[in-house]
C-alpha cells in the first residue's frame, strides 16, 4: 500500500492518477476536503482508502494501520498559502504533522516522500542549489517556507535526510489546481482574466535591473514534478531535490503563452505591485535540476510554451475544467 497525503489536492491528485496509470490502486488518500470543491479531483481516482487528515494521527496512535504493509509514504499535504500569517496553525499543520508522520513511516520501514518548497530559498541570495550541507543558511521570506525550512532542517539533524526525499517544488501549474483559490497558478488566472476582459494584469517592477512582467520564475508543469517524484519512489537515493526545469522563464513569457494558447493576441496591463508584499517578493526563481539529473532522471521536460499549451487546450478550454481528469 501507498500512503499518499494531500491526495484529494493539486499535486496530489496528479501522482495518484500517475499510480493509477501504471496499475496501482492500493492507495490509502489522506486529506481535508473542507466545504470546497477538490473532493471532486478524487472522482476519477481508484483507491482503496480515505481518511481525512483531522482524524489520520489518532488513528495511526491507536494502531488502526498496523495491519496493512506501506511500502512508501507521500507526504503532499500541507497548508500551501505564502500568505498565511498564523504561524501557530503553519507550525502545528505543516511541521508537527510531518514529524509524526516521519517517524511512524520510520518505524515501519516506509519510503518517505515529501514536499519541501522553493520558498525555503528565500530572495535566492544564497542561490537555489538543493545542497543539503547549505540548508542551515537559508532564509525563507514567508512563514509558510520557514515552516518547510523548520522540517528540512529536523530531518537533517536527526540523520534522516540520506534515506527520505525531500522534494523541492518550483511554481508547479497544471490540472486539478482549480480548488486552490488564490494561490491557483497564474496561468489559470490568466486564462480567466483573458475571458473576463480580454486582457491580463500583471506587477510592475519596483527594481531597476527588471523590467516590467520580466520577473523570473521556475514554471513546471504537474505532469513533469509527479514523474520527477516517481523516480524516487522507483530509486532508492536519499536527500533534498529541487522539482523544477531549471529555467528561469518571465511572466510576460508565460501570459504570452497563455494568450498564444487561446489563440488570441497579447494584451498585458502593468499594475503597481501591492505594498504588502513587495518585500516578500522574489524577483527570480530557477532550480538547479543537477542533482535530479545525477540521481538517474533522464526525461525530457515540458517546455514552458509546450505545457501551457496542453493546459489551456485540453483543460481548461472546457466549461466544465473543475475536477477535469488528467490524461
Amino acid at each position: 500500500m501507498i500512503l499518499v497525503t494531500g491526495g484529494a489536492g493539486f499535486i496530489g491528485s496528479v501522482l495518484v492518477w500517475a499510480l493509477n496509470q501504471r496499475g496501482f490502486s492500493d492507495i490509502l488518500i489522506v486529506d481535508h476536503l473542507a466545504a470546497g470543491e477538490k473532493w471532486k479531483n478524487l472522482r476519477a481516482l481508484k483507491y482503496a482508502d480515505y481518511c481525512e487528515k483531522g482524524d489520520f494521527l489518532a488513528y495511526l496512535e491507536k494502531g488502526a494501520f498496523d495491519g496493512r504493509k506501506f511500502e512508501a509514504v507521500f507526504h503532499l499535504g500541507a497548508c500551501s498559502s505564502t500568505t498565511e500569517t498564523d504561524s501557530s496553525y503553519l507550525v502545528k499543520n505543516n511541521f508537527e504533522f510531518s514529524k509524526a508522520l516521519a517517524m511512524w513511516a520510520e518505524n515501519r520501514g516506509a519510503r518517505f516522500i515529501y514536499a519541501s518548497s522553493a520558498a525555503t530559498y528565500g530572495d535566492g541570495e544564497c542561490g537555489f542549489a538543493d545542497d543539503v550541507a547549505e540548508i542551515e543558511g537559508l532564509t525563507p521570506l514567508n512563514m509558510y517556507g520557514y515552516s518547510k525550512q523548520m522540517f528540512d532542517l529536523w530531518l537533517k539533524r536527526r540523520g534522516l535526510l540520506d534515506k527520505f526525499v525531500g522534494l523541492k517544488f518550483f511554481n508547479v501549474f497544471g490540472p486539478n489546481e482549480y480548488h486552490k483559490g488564490s494561490m491557483r497558478s497564474f496561468i489559470l488566472k490568466s486564462f480567466e482574466q483573458i475571458q473576463q476582459t480580454g486582457q491580463v494584469q500583471l506587477f510592475k517592477s519596483h527594481r531597476s535591473d527588471y523590467k516590467d512582467g520580466e520577473q523570473l520564475r521556475d514554471f513546471v508543469y504537474v505532469k513533469d514534478a509527479v514523474d520527477m517524484a516517481l523516480h524516487f519512489l522507483d530509486n532508492p537515493v536519499g536527500g533534498l531535490f529541487n522539482i523544477a526545469t531549471g529555467s528561469a522563464r518571465s511572466w510576460n513569457d508565460l501570459v504570452k503563452a497563455t494568450f498564444a494558447a487561446m489563440n488570441l493576441p497579447a494584451k498585458i496591463n502593468y499594475v503597481e505591485m501591492p505594498e504588502s508584499i513587495r518585500n516578500q517578493y522574489q524577483y527570480y526563481t530557477r532550480g538547479d535540476i543537477t542533482k535530479v539529473r545525477a540521481s538517474g532522471y533522464d526525461k525530457p521536460l515540458h517546455t514552458l510554451e509546450q505545457a501551457v499549451d496542453d493546459y489551456v487546450k485540453n483543460y481548461l478550454v472546457s466549461t466544465a475544467y473543475v475536477g477535469a481528469t488528467v490524461r
